[in-house]
């Protein structure tokens, strides 16, 4: 059974191709005819003999998944709508900023981290997804620029799509390593960043892991109350086991964290809270920046509403106040289906009943 050559590592590549005859140069020349020249196939690749071409065209495949909708903002951004080889349908998002090109990639099939205000979960998740399917991701927006033909690159990842990237570690990591690697994408460490809810066990073995790439915790409340109203997995791993994993991240990697906090209407949006946020992070301060996030109101999480601008300021300027490094997320996508896994929802609340069966 064939499998996509996204999945493979460089190593893992190398390692295949020794074990079948061919000299470690030739992963170099495969992993470039991907990454580089990006070939439509196996046999196009340059530098790669007809031997080889067919060996790999016998044992994998370059593409696992077809657009099925594209939406393109005023900003730049763009949403796209992947649907998988099984009929699933996943989200990814390319946006523009002043420092490059940012590609959000999905991890699963769903989210069963269930998030009361999230569109992500509003479909239990089906599957992982593989690590070729998430690097697919990021290769189909780079053909969407390549065919573009302004000579554009993706130069920054973030994994904060669909899913809890932490329940899919194993695929998440290899994603990594692979367009980080330097004879490939070459996307930076720096440039790459990976979203957890607060799986506390993975984020003690992603401190302890190689892959020395930028970490955000999705916080979105100050103490346990709340956010176990908000966040379901508060419930299985409150604050006084989260925060300790925290610190030995900290400790650990000697890195910087980002803590992502929502701010929803008269729900966590208040000075006191901003306060409380300050004491949480407490000695923590000089090792964190809160990431302050306009709520994308959703149609099925009516109960929640976009924070007044004053709220912002006023939680902001509690922040700073307190010695805490704030920012406020530039919005982006807003004329369009914004919030993650809103776009997903939509075509599959407005497709047929027979759609609905296929994609879950």
């Amino acid at each position: 059974m064939r499998t996509s050559v996204y999945g493979l590592t460089y190593d893992e590549l190398a390692a295949w191709l020794a074990e079948r005859g061919h000299k470690k140069h030739r992963a170099s020349r495969v992993w470039e005819g991907l990454y580089r020249q990006r070939a439509a196939s196996f046999a196009e690749m340059a530098d790669v003999n007809e031997e080889c071409a067919r060996l790999l065209g016998e044992h994998f495949f370059l593409r696992s998944m077809n657009e099925h909708t594209k939406q393109q903002s005023a900003d730049g951004t763009v949403k796209f709508l992947f649907r998988l080889a099984d009929g699933h349908l996943i989200e990814t998002v390319l946006m523009r900023h002043k420092f490059g090109l940012s590609v959000c990639v999905t991890t699963q099939v769903g989210c069963n981290i269930g998030c009361s205000f999230c569109a992500s979960g509003l479909l239990a998740k089906s599957r992982d997804l593989s690590a070729g399917e998430i690097v697919e991701q990021v290769m189909n927006v780079q053909f969407f620029l390549d065919r573009a033909g302004k000579g554009e690159n993706v130069t920054h990842v973030v994994v904060m799509g669909i899913g809890e990237p932490f329940d899919n570690f194993a695929n998440m990591s290899g994603f990594v390593r692979i367009v980080k690697h330097p004879k490939g994408l070459a996307i930076g460490p720096r440039h790459i960043t990976v979203s957890t809810s607060g799986l506390a066990d993975k984020i003690v073995e992603f401190a302890d892991s190689d892959l020395q790439v930028n970490l955000a915790l999705s916080l979105h409340a100050p103490n346990d109350e709340l956010r176990t109203k908000i966040m379901k997995i508060n419930r299985a791993i409150p604050l006084e086991k989260l925060m300790p994993a925290v610190d030995y991240y900290l400790e650990r990697s000697n890195r910087k964290i980002t803590l992502e906090y929502i701010l929803l209407r008269d729900v966590n949006d208040r000075k006191e809270h901003a306060a409380e946020l300050a004491d949480l992070i407490g000695h923590r301060v000089k090792q964190v920046t809160v990431n302050l996030i306009p709520y994308n109101p959703v149609d099925e999480h009516s109960q929640y509403q976009r924070s007044e601008q004053e709220s912002v300021r006023a939680f902001y300027d509690t922040l700073k106040k307190r010695g805490v490094n704030c920012t406020v997320r530039i919005e982006h996508g807003t004329d369009i289906d914004a919030a993650c896994g809103q776009l997903r929802s939509k075509q599959m609340r407005n497709g047929t009943e027979r759609e609905r069966q296929i994609v879950g």
